[in-house]
């Protein structure tokens, strides 16, 4: 009896040495909100690895974003920003010569609390519109314009939905540093956003963005819940956005894909210069295209961005089975009004909810169902990563080229 009393409590403390570090920086339950704070490798007992990390947490201040709260992790290599206090949207991430991001009109981290989403026909998410990814969602996301909806009587109404949804206007009410003791010491940044309302759709989404000390890679991570009690449709799309270094006259987006659709006319004349960019154009009206992604064996894809010189990119990889289509934006315009394409993998295009319902687009989740979402991101530091990032999306391509729609859905 001694000997397996002996043996439990060494499995206890065991699993309780590798249950990761945790620390909470915000949690609306335990009315708490950390201002400022710091962990880096030097403070992290059990890690004994070559690579020195950081993760600061502090908060803005002046002009519109007063009090929006930033997490900057460092990995010893590659570094990131995310902003809890607009729905954990990623700020930028860099690594070398290379960020992933892109240069708004709009400067400032903005406060949610300065943004009418009204504004401007329903436009009024675009004055804080600078993040390299952000969530579009939950309820809906896309076009703004009219759809309808039951109301608290029980009766059909009418609603008018704003530019992509809430999400990234809600301010994380749980935000959660967690690194993980032995190795690879995962770094994990993890934020709870509720799209809740009565007589309304009963939202959670658990995001994560974590990465390995030393890595050229990092993932994001989401679940989706519905808490309430009837079926809730849903729209995610994860809007990641690109200027320079990576986007320039002559920079490739290359995808593997089934099926090519024009957005609407304006892309339609365009399609046959659907992968190649241009420089900054002065007057240029956005180009989108809806794609249709092939999945390999395992059921993954993958999309590449290749600079101009062809020696610096980025490739992310996702189940096409949780994010079945991917939406490529173009918008080439002057430098000042801002130069930037997305690369946008989603539960569905980013027309209004009452199109993309039609075309079978807009799932559902019952009562306590969840839908989690993968995304893993690698940044392309010099020529031979460029060019196996591209054979693999060739190869996953095939002998057979996608169908290639020169006119929008009907």
């Amino acid at each position: 009896m001694k000997q397996f009393f002996a043996i439990g409590l060494l499995t206890v403390a065991a699993t309780a040495q590798a249950a990761p570090h945790y620390q909470i920086l915000t949690s609306t339950k335990r009315d708490t909100h950390a201002e400022s704070w710091q962990l880096t490798s030097s403070d992290f007992p059990s890690y004994n690895g070559n690579v020195r990390w950081s993760i600061n947490k502090r908060t803005l201040h002046g002009g519109k974003q007063e009090g929006v709260d930033l997490v900057e992790v460092d990995n010893g290599r590659l570094q990131f920003r995310v902003i809890p206090t607009r729905g954990m949207s990623m700020l930028d991430v860099t690594l070398g010569d290379v960020r992933l991001g892109w240069n708004s009109p709009v400067k400032e981290v903005v406060h949610p609390s300065y943004i009418n989403l009204h504004d401007r026909g329903g436009l009024g998410w675009l004055d804080g519109f600078n993040e390299w990814m952000v969530r579009c969602g939950l309820s809906f996301a896309g076009h703004p314009g009219e759809d309808k909806f039951i109301n608290n009587v029980g009766d059909e109404a009418t609603m008018t939905l704003t530019l992509h949804g809430k999400i990234g206007n809600i301010p994380a009410s749980e935000v959660i540093v967690a690194v993980d003791r032995e190795a690879p010491y995962r770094i994990r940044i993890r934020g709870r956003v509720h799209e809740v309302s009565f007589y309304g759709p009963n939202l959670e989404i658990w995001t994560e963005i974590s990465t390995v000390p030393g890595s050229s890679t990092f993932r994001i991570r989401d679940v989706l819940k519905n808490k309430g009690t009837f079926d809730e449709e849903f729209q995610v799309i994860y809007h990641a956005n690109f200027g320079r270094p990576l986007l320039g006259k002559g920079a490739r987006m290359l995808s593997a894909a089934k099926k090519i659709v024009p957005f609407n006319e304006n892309a339609a004349q365009a399609i046959d210069r659907q992968e190649v960019y241009s420089g900054p154009t002065r007057g240029f009206t956005e180009e989108v295209y809806k794609i249709y992604p092939k999945a390999d064996e395992d059921g993954n894809t993958m999309a590449v961005l290749v600079n101009p010189a062809g020696d610096r990119g980025v490739a992310l990889s996702w189940p096409v089975e949780q994010l079945p289509y991917l939406t490529q934006w173009k918008n080439t315009a002057a430098e000042n009004t801002g130069y930037v394409t997305g690369i946008e993998p989603g539960t569905g295009f980013p027309h209004n909810r009452s199109y993309e319902r039609k075309y079978g687009r807009v799932p559902k989740l019952g009562a306590g169902q969840s839908r989690t979402f993968e995304l893993d991101f690698s940044i392309l530091g010099n020529a031979g990563e460029v060019k196996a990032a591209a054979a693999a999306v060739k190869e996953l391509q095939g002998d057979k080229g996608p169908e290639v729609q020169k006119a929008p859905e009907e």
